[in-house]
C-alpha cells in the first residue's frame, strides 16, 4: 500500500549530493523532510502525494548555500546608493547625489534638527577607473556642502567621506587608529579611510531602526531566494541584529536557513556565548567573526612581504593579536567556532598560529579562515593539520585578477587564490560570495570555480586555470561541504532521507551540459521544507 506524503518533487534529473553522488528523477517529501529518492515509477508505486511538483525538463539540487555573505548589509545596501557601475569618481559622486536627491524628497535619512543629512554608498572600485587612483575629498565638499557623505568601497575596507562626514566623527589630521588609517596629503586628511578608520565614521551614523532592518532583511531575501539560495551565513553579527532575525523566523517572516557568526562583542558573548551554541531548523548562532587584516584591492591586507606596487606598505593587522587569543579562548570553553578573514599571506599565518594554540589533533570544531586569498607554500599543510576549513569565494579570483600581479609581483601569484590546493590538501572546502562586496548569485561562484572566467567569460582558457575545481567538488563547495562547513550537514546540504526537503531547481545541468549553457541558467524555483519559496512565471 502506498504510504501518504506531502509532495513528489519530478524532474529531469535530481541530484542528491550524498556520499555516492546519487541521482534520481522523483523524490518524496513529508512534513517539509526528504523521505526518499528514486526513479518516476519506483515513487510512483510506493507514494500516495497530495500534491506534485514536475519541473519537466529541469534539474533539482539541494537548495543553495552562501557560506560567508553580508545578509543584512546586502539588505540595508538595496536602500542607498550602489557604486559599483560608476566608470569614474565624478560618476559616483553623480550618483550618491541623485540618492541625496531621493532622500530629500522621501524625507527618508535623517538630517533632524542640527544633524547633518546622511547620504550612504557603497560599491565605487578605483581599480575600474582610468589612472586606478584613490580619489580625495574635494569633489564631495563641493557636491555636498551641508550633509554628511560616506562612500564605501566594493570591498568594505576603504572608504570616502567628505568633510561633514569627518566633523562628525570627530576625524582630523591627528587622528590616529590601530589597525587602520586615515590617509593624509599635505598635513589634512584626504577624505580616504583604510579599515578600522571606516569605523569611526561608522559609529557617527544613526542606526537604522527596526522597521528599517526588518524591510532590508526581508528585501535581501526575497533576491537571494531568486538566485537559489535556501540558506546563507551572515558574517559578523550584532547582538540586536542576532535577535531580530532570530524573532523574524520565529514569526515566519524568514524562512531562508540562517547561520549567524558573531561579532565578538561583550553583549554577544555574554548574551549568546555563556548558554552554548544556539541551533535550531533554520538557524545557528555558534560562531564568532573576526577581522585579520583589510582588503587586497586597498592595499590593506597584510602580507608577508611588501606590496609589489607599493614599496614599504605590507598592509595592516586589522586587531590585536591578543584580543584574537582571547576571544579563540571563549570559542573554545564555549563550543563555538571561530571564523577569521585573512586574506594576506600573514593575516593567514597569523590566524593559523593563534589557532594552533587551541586546537588538538583530531579536533572537529571547524575554525575557518575566511577568504584565504594569499596562502604561503609552509602555511598550506596547516589547515589539514589543524583540521581548519578554507572558507573561499571563487568569483573573487576573477574579480581580482586584472591587478593581483601588479599587487604581489610575479613571484608571489602561486600563493594567491589557489583554490584547487586548498581543497587537495584539505579533502574539502566551502564555497561562498561574500555578498554584497560580489553579487549574490551563487552560479557566479560555481562557473569561476570551474572555469576560472569572469561574468563576461574571460579570459579564454580560464584565470590560472590549474587552481579550478570540479564541477561535482564546486557544486559541494556550495551544498554539502558549505552545510558542513556550518554543523549544518545533518540538516541541510544535500537532499537524503531525514533531512530538510530545501532544493533549487534550475534549467540547466550543472555537472553535464556544455559551458556556454551554464552562462545562461535560470532558477525555476526555490523550495524551503519542500515548500515554494520562489518560482519563476513562465514568460
Amino acid at each position: 500500500m502506498a504510504r501518504n506524503v506531502d509532495l513528489v518533487i519530478l524532474a529531469k534529473k535530481i541530484y542528491a549530493v550524498d556520499g555516492a553522488f546519487s541521482r534520481a528523477e522523483a523524490m518524496a517529501v513529508d512534513s517539509g523532510r526528504v523521505v526518499a529518492l528514486g526513479g518516476r515509477d519506483e515513487i510512483a508505486e510506493a507514494f500516495s502525494p497530495r500534491r506534485r511538483l514536475d519541473f519537466g525538463e529541469g534539474f533539482v539540487y539541494p537548495g543553495f548555500m552562501d557560506p560567508h555573505c553580508h545578509f543584512l548589509s546586502y539588505g540595508l545596501i538595496l536602500q542607498r546608493a550602489w557604486l559599483f557601475e560608476a566608470n569614474s569618481w565624478e560618476a559616483t559622486v553623480a550618483i550618491l547625489a541623485a540618492h541625496r536627491d531621493r532622500l530629500r524628497a522621501s524625507g527618508a535619512g535623517g538630517g533632524a534638527g542640527d544633524a547633518p543629512l546622511w547620504v550612504q554608498g557603497r560599491g565605487w572600485d578605483q581599480n575600474r577607473w582610468a589612472g586606478k587612483a584613490f580619489p580625495t575629498r574635494e569633489l564631495l565638499d563641493r557636491a555636498f556642502p551641508s550633509e554628511a557623505v560616506l562612500a564605501i568601497r566594493v570591498d568594505g575596507h576603504a572608504a570616502m567621506a567628505n568633510g561633514k562626514a569627518l566633523e562628525a566623527a570627530g576625524i582630523g589630521p591627528e587622528t590616529r587608529v590601530d589597525g587602520g588609517t586615515v590617509v593624509l596629503s599635505q598635513g589634512l586628511p584626504t577624505g580616504l579611510l583604510l579599515d578600522n578608520a571606516v569605523d569611526l565614521v561608522k559609529k557617527a551614523i544613526p542606526q537604522p531602526d527596526e522597521a528599517t532592518m526588518r524591510r532590508a532583511l526581508a528585501e535581501a531575501q526575497a533576491n537571494c531566494l531568486a538566485v537559489g539560495l535556501a540558506a546563507v551565513s551572515n558574517a559578523g553579527t550584532e547582538r540586536r541584529e542576532a535577535l531580530l532575525m532570530k524573532a523574524m523566523q520565529e514569526e515566519g517572516a524568514l524562512r531562508l536557513g540562517l547561520y549567524v557568526m558573531l561579532a565578538p562583542t561583550d553583549e554577544n558573548i555574554a548574551e549568546f556565548a555563556a548558554s552554548g551554541p544556539l541551533v535550531t531548523e533554520r538557524m545557528s548562532i555558534r560562531s564568532f567573526k573576526m577581522f585579520a587584516d583589510g582588503a587586497l584591492g586597498s592595499r590593506g591586507a597584510r602580507l608577508l612581504e611588501p606590496y609589489a606596487d607599493d614599496p614599504g606598505n605590507f598592509g595592516l593587522f586589522t586587531l590585536d593579536p591578543d584580543e584574537l587569543d582571547r576571544v579563540c579562548g571563549v570559542a573554545a570553553s564555549r563550543g563555538f567556532q571561530m571564523n577569521v578573514h585573512a586574506i594576506g599571506d600573514a593575516a593567514a599565518r597569523l590566524v593559523l598560529d593563534a589557532y594552533g594554540r587551541r586546537l588538538k589533533p583530531g579536533n572537529d570544531l571547524r575554525w575557518r579562515v575566511e577568504h584565504a586569498q594569499l596562502v604561503h607554500d609552509a602555511d598550506l599543510a596547516r589547515f589539514r593539520a589543524l583540521g581548519v576549513i578554507p572558507s573561499v569565494q571563487t568569483t573573487h579570483a576573477t574579480s581580482d585578477m586584472a591587478w593581483t600581479e601588479a599587487r604581489l609581483g610575479a613571484d608571489r601569484m602561486a600563493r594567491s587564490h589557489r583554490y584547487r590546493d586548498l581543497l587537495a590538501q584539505n579533502g574539502w572546502l566551502a564555497n561562498g560570495s561574500d555578498f554584497p562586496i560580489e553579487g549574490i548569485d551563487p552560479l557566479r561562484g560555481f562557473r569561476a570555480a570551474v572555469f576560472r572566467k569572469d561574468d563576461r567569460r574571460r579570459p579564454e582558457g580560464g584565470y590560472r586555470a590549474s587552481q579550478a575545481l570540479s564541477r561535482i567538488d564546486a557544486l559541494r563547495a556550495m551544498t554539502l561541504w558549505a552545510a558542513r562547513a556550518n554543523f549544518e550537514e545533518g540538516l541541510r546540504g544535500s537532499l537524503e532521507p531525514g533531512k530538510l526537503a530545501d532544493f533549487t531547481a534550475l534549467d540547466v545541468d550543472l555537472l553535464e551540459d556544455p559551458e556556454e549553457r551554464l552562462w545562461e541558467a535560470r532558477v525555476l524555483a526555490t523550495g524551503i521544507g519542500g515548500g515554494l519559496a520562489f518560482e519563476r512565471i513562465p514568460s
